[in-house]
């Protein structure tokens, strides 16, 4: 045998060799990936991407419900959860917020944002909407319960109008007839703060569409507002009702929790398109928020939290204005002054945290009643497209939110208010019904 035919059989057989090498590492490495593939069921590796995208843009109105949205930026949990790029920017009004909604953030308006729970309907529905044209929003949390109030002038406290708004009917009349307009202020037609003020003047025998005029105030507003004189009443959220207190320009007739016990008050609504197209980061900004809310509720973070939305680029007041009601203490202002109180702020307690169909039903129902709505209005319908609760259970469980949040059902049952009314959302007609004063027949 020649040397040169030597050396191609060698070749040869080192070319066998690395073919049954490469053989047994394909062979290997397939067993490999079964293994692998049995260990983690499909889309586990899709999962572990992390959320579609870093970026979300939100919005906020100085309101001490917007707390959530701030703790879970200042704190990082956005980050936590793979939104490294969140932004929580501060809007003027809740006209503001639905104008950047309606654009979305690709032209320069927000995906979200601490809203009004009916607002979310009414911009699904058209019927706050330029040209009346639907924008479909969802509700991926409800932010908080209870701690709004209705504030009023301190020309009016000798009427002793309280929780029972009654004393002001005679007062109103009076001023009408000596041809004064008396102005009852809310944020938003259609919105929580409007059907607080409209609940409580109407229990009262005052009809809030002829025995007064209700204008439209941006929180922040209120307060200079009322100094120079430009309302009687107002319905709003903290700090301004304290701010209000304490600056001695009025009194707290009366907390919302007061109305209705546990009641609940904003969400967190974002543009349906965002949440399809982003299922993965809807949920990754639920579990921030969620767990802002759960920080939020603990009563050793209330004096932080105060500091926090205190703060210049948040609300931009003195945390004295916020501390006392976050935490219970309720200074009403006409000599009524009650100390950790059950009418705190709740932002994961009781429920808070979690939003029941059965609540935004009420709303809905509420705008119904005052005109706002239709009364023909399939309000089930559209709770059903507009309400994600089943996005927010999977958040919850995914970082193992408190048991105690989590509801069984997506029904709260029968909800009773302080004049002995009572909606049941299994017949919203009836509740309807049974109010005196109303728009609808």
């Amino acid at each position: 045998m020649t040397r040169e035919t030597s050396t191609r059989a060698q070749r040869r057989g080192i070319v066998r060799r690395d073919l049954l090498k490469g053989a047994a590492a394909a062979t290997a490495t397939a067993a490999l990936l079964s293994s692998v593939r049995a260990a983690f069921p499909a889309g586990a590796f899709a999962q572990a991407s992390g959320p579609e995208t870093s970026k979300v843009t939100l919005g906020f109105i100085a309101l001490t419900d917007a707390a959530p949205l701030i703790i879970a930026k200042e704190k990082k949990l956005f980050d936590k959860h793979g939104i490294t790029d969140a932004s929580v920017n501060k809007q003027a009004s809740w006209g503001t917020t639905r104008d950047n909604i309606v654009l979305g953030s690709a032209a320069g308006g927000i995906d979200g944002a601490h809203i009004l729970t009916p607002l979310p309907y009414l911009i699904s529905l058209g019927t706050v909407t330029p040209e009346n044209k639907p924008v479909p929003m969802n509700i991926l949390a409800r932010l908080n319960y209870d701690c709004q109030a209705i504030s009023v002038s301190k020309e009016l406290m000798p009427t002793g109008a309280r929780l029972d708004s009654a004393p002001l009917k005679e007062a109103f009349a009076r001023m009408k007839a000596a041809g004064k307009d008396p102005k009852c202020a809310m944020t938003f037609r259609g919105g929580t703060h409007d059907l607080w003020i409209r609940y409580w003047l109407a229990a009262g025998g005052i009809d809030p569409d002829r025995d007064v005029s209700t204008i439209v105030v941006p929180p922040p507003q209120m307060v200079a507002n009322m100094k120079v004189g430009n309302m009687d009443a107002f319905c709003v959220g903290e700090p301004w009702n304290e701010q209000l207190v304490n600056q001695g320009i009025g009194y707290t007739a009366c907390t919302t929790g007061e109305i209705w016990k546990n009641h609940p008050e904003k969400s967190l609504g974002m543009r349906a398109d965002w949440v399809d197209k982003n299922p993965k980061a809807a949920q990754a900004v639920l579990s921030a928020v969620i767990e802002a809310q759960v920080w939020c509720d603990k009563m050793e973070n209330k004096e932080e939290m105060s500091t926090i939305l205190g703060k210049r680029q948040w609300f931009n007041v003195p945390p004295a204005d916020i501390i006392n009601r976050i935490k219970g203490d309720v200074n009403y202002g006409d000599g009524r002054s009650l100390k950790g109180t059950s009418l705190l702020m709740k932002f994961y307690a009781e429920h808070a945290s979690y939003p029941f169909q059965s609540h935004e039903l009420w709303f809905l129902t509420e705008d119904q009643r005052w005109g706002i709505l239709p009364p023909d209005l399939d309000t089930k319908a559209i709770v059903a497209k507009v309400n994600r609760e089943d996005l927010w259970r999977a958040a919850a469980n995914s970082i193992g939110a408190p048991a105690h949040g989590i509801p069984a059902g997506t029904s709260r049952g029968k909800e009773t208010f302080f004049d002995g009314k009572v909606f049941d959302p299994d017949d919203p007609k009836a509740y309807l019904a049974s109010l005196a004063i109303k728009k609808v027949a």
